[in-house]
């Protein structure tokens, strides 16, 4: 099989496209034509892949980057069997070319309620803009196939979707025992995601010795902060880093941060950063963000914490660094939980089979495949037309 994978807002190893679904498609032997910004990210892209470089879109700054993106596909996706779009924007006048292949919109995020935290976007628009961006998804319901990131986007759709979940990959053996000098955060840091929260967390918490680290790219309106936090030495911000270096980066720290505000679009979504902290056995510290609070709660493995509240942040890093055997067990419930229900190969196989399925033209809706699961093994991936 040959698929044509594309985005020009994501970052070309994000750890969803790159780590997770395309090594899929390369581990079960399929060709991956790859369109992304792989120069304006300085990336350099697998050896397994065909590359194809096109402009970022950033900001306000959108229509190039769109256009070379739609140039790039009328071409390759001209001999693949499946185009798989990861980016919304890419749906907007997608050339006639391409909707007559089989083009699958992968549905990261609730696209109209995220208009709220994109600070690149004037505030009154974004209630103007949601409506528009309801009608898109249903009108590319019905002419494309659909795969969600998460069971809580089922409701914006008339018909059923496969669900594939952002999980991780988790060791079988047990990670290292978390320590006690350092807390990460392993993310995209705006101002919605709790970046201010965490640049106070780690005012209160340095003077201690305990040692913040960002790793993540920033919004533009906070790299200023960042940086001068940086500076006064209250923290570590190391900017992008590709997913699997992020990981090992934060592997042995105390606690990992999830200070996500409430916002529509994180009320139905799970952090993936949360899962990959338990992966790693380490603690988590979240807002109660339902997703997050659904696993973090029933399963023992961190602590939550008001939102926009930094001093409860700072106290619940103090907690675990006084008291090592409760740091230890909240990391061994969090590991062991995430290799029973967020192993990513499970989700993996099916993930493939449903393309597979696409490309061969099988048509009959909620047809499920075999061991497929949603989020925490509650639902079974299903097929549709």
């Amino acid at each position: 099989m040959r698929v044509c994978v594309c985005t020009v807002v994501h970052h070309p190893e994000d750890a969803r496209i790159l780590h997770r679904q395309i090594r899929a498609l390369l581990d079960a032997g399929h060709e991956v034509t790859y369109i992304a910004p792989f120069r304006a990210t300085n990336s350099t892209p697998w050896r397994e892949v065909s590359p194809v470089d096109v402009p970022r879109a950033t900001g306000r700054r959108r229509l190039h980057a769109l256009r070379a993106a739609h140039r790039a596909l009328v071409e390759h996706a001209a001999y693949a069997d499946v185009v798989l779009l990861h980016d919304p924007e890419l749906l907007v006048g997608l050339p006639r070319a391409v909707r007559r292949r089989t083009v699958v919109w992968d549905v990261h995020e609730d696209t109209a309620a995220a208009l709220a935290a994109k600070g690149w976007l004037p505030g009154p628009l974004a209630p103007l803009l949601r409506p528009l961006v309801r009608r898109l998804e249903l009108r590319t319901e019905r002419r494309h196939h659909l795969l969600l990131a998460e069971e809580g986007y089922r409701d914006r759709f008339r018909g059923q979707h496969p669900v594939v979940p952002n999980t991780t990959y988790v060791d079988e053996r047990p990670p290292a025992a978390p320590g006690d000098r350092r807390v990460v955060y392993i993310g995209h840091l705006s101002v919605a995601r709790g970046a201010l929260d965490m640049i106070e967390t780690a005012r209160l918490v340095a003077p201690e010795g305990v040692q913040v680290e960002l790793i993540g790219s920033a919004d533009p309106d906070i790299r200023p902060a960042l940086r001068d936090a940086q500076l006064e030495g209250v923290l570590r911000w190391y900017g992008f880093v590709p997913n699997d270096r992020a990981l090992r980066i934060a592997e042995g720290a105390m606690a990992g941060l999830a200070l996500l505000h409430d916002e529509p679009n994180y009320r139905h979504s799970m952090p993936t950063k949360v899962v990959e902290y338990m992966a790693r056995g380490i603690p988590v510290i979240t807002t109660p963000n339902p997703p997050a609070v659904a696993i973090v709660e029933p399963s023992g493995c961190g602590e939550v914490v008001p939102y926009g509240d930094p001093k409860s942040a700072a106290d619940a890093i103090r907690r675990l660094r006084t008291d090592p055997a409760h740091r230890n067990a909240l990391a061994e419930r969090g590991h062991t939980t995430a290799r029973a229900r967020f192993h990513w190969p499970t989700q993996a196989i099916p993930f493939v089979t449903q393309l597979e399925l696409w490309a061969k033209g099988a048509g009959q809706r909620e047809a499920a495949l075999p061991g497929a699961q949603g989020l925490g093994g509650t639902a079974p991936i299903t097929r549709s037309s």
